[in-house]
């Protein structure tokens, strides 16, 4: 049934960094939602594994001395949404990653899973893009973190060296303290498919609650990999908040996005998604932040 060559099981993030360099053609096996049903499918007949699911030691969420949040790698979509850390400071991310697949996905898919596999599509990524996230990699020579923006490198690639496994996600402490998030899905079905659009906004406002300091807006599936539109974003920021300012700035993020035809969804409609998923998620952000249109 499972015609693969070899399952290596790590011991430790040492073990399996080792297990990287002894065996460069093998795929990384975390919590096994994606390369299960490829193995089942026949893709990966021959191939090796390396599995690094019993590795504790990147799994979990935290708080480090600096305030920065700290996402182990192996943490479940379901631990995520349901942790209190996310819950008080960014519990956009919660919502977005509890909009994958089914209860049963979400139980065993991760969010290193979810990043690594490089696609557009992923629920977690756009609100990784818009919370400005940074991805920690381990390798031989130690850790090296990058912002997600540069993870990215086109569709299904990410930069990962042949050494390295991803071990964290971290979102610095100013990146989320002032900031409300939210997250929207647009798929055909409400469960167990695809997104369609995804867009994913946060906001920063002035103490009175009429002025956008900052805005953050990040896309899935409008171009070949996650992105940011970052033209509306440097449109809005100062700005004050009403109706008229929400619409041109959904009206920019077209100067930034790249969707495509594909069966799913015209590039028109798509576009038709994005501008008007970004006024609505903005506007509920304004609510989540105390302000009013």
């Amino acid at each position: 049934m499972y015609d693969i060559k070899a399952l290596y099981e790590a011991k430790s993030v040492e073990d399996a960094i080792n297990l990287r360099i002894a065996h460069p053609d093998a795929q990384i096996l975390a919590g096994g939602s994606d390369v299960l049903v490829q193995i089942r499918e026949g893709k990966r007949a021959g191939k090796e594994l390396i599995s690094i699911y019993m590795l504790d030691e990147i799994r979990g969420v935290s708080l480090d001395e600096n305030g920065a949040i700290r996402i182990g790698s192996l943490t479940s979509f379901s631990h995520i949404t349901k942790n209190e850390i996310i819950q008080k400071y960014i519990n956009v991310l919660g919502e977005a990653v509890d909009m994958v697949g089914s209860p049963q996905i979400r139980n065993i898919g991760t969010i290193g899973g979810n990043t690594c596999n490089g696609v557009t599509s992923a629920d977690s990524a756009s609100t990784l893009f818009a919370l400005d996230a940074l991805v920690e990699l381990t390798g031989k020579d130690g850790k090296r973190i990058i912002p997600i923006s540069d993870f990215y490198i086109k569709a299904g690639t990410v930069d990962i060296h042949p050494d390295e496994i991803q071990t964290a996600i971290i979102i610095p402490k100013e990146k989320y303290i002032g900031y409300h998030g939210h997250y929207i899905k647009y798929a055909m079905r409400e469960a167990l498919d695809i997104t369609t659009t995804g867009c994913s906004v946060n906001v920063k406002l002035s103490e009175d609650k009429k002025t956008f300091l900052d805005v953050r807006i990040a896309y899935g599936v409008a171009g070949p990999i996650p992105m940011r539109a970052k033209t509306a974003e440097e449109f809005i920021k100062g700005k004050a908040v009403t109706k008229e300012n929400i619409k041109e700035f959904s009206l920019q993020v077209m100067g930034d996005i790249n969707p495509r035809d594909s069966w799913r969804a015209s590039k028109a409609f798509r576009q038709h998604l994005a501008t008007e998923l970004a006024q609505r998620a903005i506007t509920e952000c304004i609510t989540l932040a105390g302000g009013e249109i």
